[in-house]
């Protein structure tokens, strides 16, 4: 297992436009994810990517009910805390996009061991991933055992990237995901950048549902830093050093440790949506 880890570290999160490995895209997803825009979302002008959607959310949206359990480290109960975190996020992301008359459309669970058969077509070795095609979040046991193994993260580690994949959701509803194809298609040299900015963002609105969930007295200093750990082991510059390779970060599209960390932190400590507006922010 361990021969893999970088491989599956390097696909820990899809980008919301594309599906396969992590900062992959496909024509045909991202296609589908242009499709798949919300009445009303203007695709065509690929100008500013605003937050102005994202300010429309309220503060803090706080699901309702106790917020779930860390689990122990057994497969049966991995699968429950993982269903726990994933209800627990969409009710959060229910209430606040229906609070401000947006539409909202359940996303879908699949947990699944290195390979998986998806709405974005088959995938294998990639980690947990976001498919706009179905609304799907796919979660890939088998990473969550390798930085467990490789790094000593678990626990609210895998809370983090489940509340990343949500971002993507919302993302995707939003209309954010097919601005960014949009631009995208208009200007290909800055996918790269525009990639880092939407995976920082999903990071932002991980940490803002992180908020809630320290809010109802379930995550402590320790958990914390567990996601902050990890958000530091997916980050492009280290990945690339892990692997032996110069850090360039014109080839970043996640964004590096001290990003990720610092926009996880930032929705954590703020608990507002419209904080995570990584588009018209310094990033």
């Amino acid at each position: 297992m361990l021969a893999v880890i970088a491989a599956l570290l390097v696909c820990c999160a899809l980008l919301a436009g594309g599906c396969g490995s992590s900062g992959s895209s496909s024509s045909s997803s991202a296609t589908t994810a242009a499709a798949t825009a919300p009445k009303g979302t203007t695709v065509a002008d690929p100008g500013t990517i605003e937050g102005d959607v994202l300010r429309q959310l309220p503060t803090a949206p706080e699901p309702k009910g106790a917020a779930p359990t860390l689990a122990s480290a057994s497969a049966s109960d991995e699968r429950t805390y993982l269903r726990e975190v994933f209800n627990d996020a969409q009710q959060l992301w229910r209430d606040g996009l229906s609070s401000s008359n947006q539409t909202y459309t359940p996303a879908k669970l699949t947990i699944f061991s290195q390979a998986v058969q998806s709405g974005c077509g088959a995938q294998a070795d990639v980690g947990p991933f976001y498919c706009p095609a179905n609304h799907g979040i796919y979660l890939d046991l088998r990473f969550f055992q390798a930085i467990a193994q490789r790094f000593g993260v678990s626990g609210f580690a895998q809370a983090y990237i489940v509340g990343h994949e949500f971002g993507h959701h919302v993302q995707n509803l939003l209309g954010i995901s097919q601005r960014v194809h949009a631009a995208n298609q208009e200007d290909p040299a800055g996918e790269n950048a525009r990639s880092v900015r939407i995976e920082l963002q999903a990071d932002c609105l991980a940490g803002v549902w992180a908020h809630s969930v320290y809010q109802r007295g379930q995550l402590t200093d320790k958990d914390l830093n567990q996601a902050l750990r990890t958000a530091a082991v997916i980050g492009d510059d280290f990945q690339a050093r892990m692997a032996g390779h110069t850090v360039d970060s014109s080839l970043w599209t996640h964004g590096s440790s001290e990003q990720r960390q610092t926009w996880l932190k930032k929705g954590f400590d703020e608990g507002d949506p419209s904080a995570c507006d990584t588009f018209t922010q310094p990033v």
